[in-house]
């Protein structure tokens, strides 16, 4: 324990001087007027990385024995080495977040699946997965969730940390954010085919499905305002900063989902028409989406010929523009209203080839469209499952999408 102490000490001081400097308060400050829609320029972000890969790096090896420090180790190395290698426009906050410990937070989900990993060393892997959701009787297994925090376990752990870094940085009991992706639960629990057929098919099956996931999900977030789990003090939502001044603050009192930002998206509907699209999801689970005080909509569905829809949805903020999407017919239809959340294509690389012009191609693209609008843009790479051992890769993509985002 002595040594894992010492070992996290280090790494704290080292931490504390980077959340010092001045540039952390430069990019809230950009990321706030961009999410806030007074751009300024792009923000770049990079997350959802193969850290599996990355661990070969001689400065994320792992050293402490105790598991839960151990974790906390990791955490603090992925913040160094992203500031060493590839900073973006990363935001470090002077303080050490502790993720609280709830369990039965499931929305409503029940997965039968069996992983069919390719690297057992990585997080992302492949399911095959169980349809358990295809007759009448199954919506009986959508329960409402239990949620349960382990306050006394928070606060030992937050006690040891705090005896750690006690002259370091303060230590913060990090809440939940929430991501009402109703779609992408179905998807794992009804054959993808089947699932999409039902919607033509078996529209009333497909609306008690959705309206019963919604219901459950809505429970599951007002039980995280009652216990006091939510979080208004997030850096980042869906993998950009989420810093604004358009969020109501709750004072003295407990944070609502009106006071934080949501997520969601309908992954599944990348092939589904608008018109479809707005009627089993934006018009089923319009009131979940409009609990928070801002959403941020969309992942990897293309979504730029759907923004109509989206604008019934009074509290979206940011619009997820994939790379299977057209950025300028996105951007022509966000205008100024929406920030345009441009997605790199990670297969650039991820293919054992660094693409630099098409890279710079799809970037300069993204933010000519989006300065043709007046449209707030930001760079986000993210679902980056490898880069077959190539970690260079990942430097060279922060230096060329900096280099278009500075313009």
């Amino acid at each position: 324990m002595q040594q894992d102490r010492q070992t996290l000490r280090e790494l704290g001081k080292r931490y504390a001087e980077i959340a010092a400097l001045p540039i952390q308060q430069e990019r809230k400050a950009l990321w706030r007027a961009n999410n806030d829609l007074k751009p300024a320029r792009p923000p770049v972000y990079m997350d959802q990385l193969p850290w599996h890969e990355l661990a070969q790096a001689p400065e994320m090896r792992l050293v402490c024995q105790d598991p839960f420090l151990r974790q906390v180790e990791q955490r603090l190395r992925e913040v160094l080495y992203r500031h060493d290698h590839f900073p973006c426009d990363m935001v470090v906050e002077p303080r050490i977040d502790l993720p609280r410990h709830i369990s039965g937070l499931k929305f409503g989900q029940r997965i039968h699946a069996r992983a069919l990993a390719v690297d057992p060393r990585n997080d992302v892997q492949s399911h095959a997965y169980e349809d358990i959701l295809s007759r009448e009787e199954d919506l009986a297994l959508l329960e409402e969730d239990q949620v349960v925090a382990d306050l006394a376990l928070d606060l030992r752990r937050q006690a040891l940390l705090q005896d750690i870094f006690a002259d370091i940085l303060p230590v913060r009991l990090r809440g939940v954010m929430v991501m009402a992706n109703i779609w992408d639960n179905l998807a794992q629990m009804r054959n993808q085919e089947d699932l999409l057929v039902d919607l033509i098919e078996r529209p009333d099956f497909i609306r008690r499905s959705v309206i019963r996931l919604r219901d459950i999900t809505m429970d599951a977030i007002r039980q995280l305002e009652h216990l006091g789990l939510l979080d208004n003090q997030m850096e980042y939502v869906h993998c950009t900063g989420a810093y604004t001044d358009d969020l109501e603050s709750p004072g003295e009192g407990p944070v609502g989902a009106r006071h934080v930002w949501g997520y969601g998206m309908s992954q599944i509907f990348s092939t589904v028409s608008p018109r479809m699209h707005e009627e089993f999801d934006i018009d089923l689970l319009k009131p979940m989406y409009e609990m928070f005080g801002l959403f941020y909509y969309g992942c990897c569905e293309p979504l730029h010929n759907k923004v109509d829809m989206l604008r019934k949805v009074k509290n979206i903020r940011k619009v997820s523009v994939s790379p299977w999407a057209d950025v300028a017919v996105a951007a022509q239809g966000l205008g100024r209203d929406y920030v345009l959340s441009f997605k790199a294509h990670p297969a650039y690389i991820a293919n054992g080839r660094f693409e630099d012009e098409q890279i710079r191609r799809d970037l300069i693209k993204a933010r000519q469209a989006c300065e043709q609008t007046g449209t707030p843009c930001e760079f986000i790479l993210k679902d980056v499952s490898t880069v077959q051992g190539r970690l260079d890769f990942l430097d060279r993509w922060h230096d060329l999408a900096m280099e278009v985002a500075m313009g």
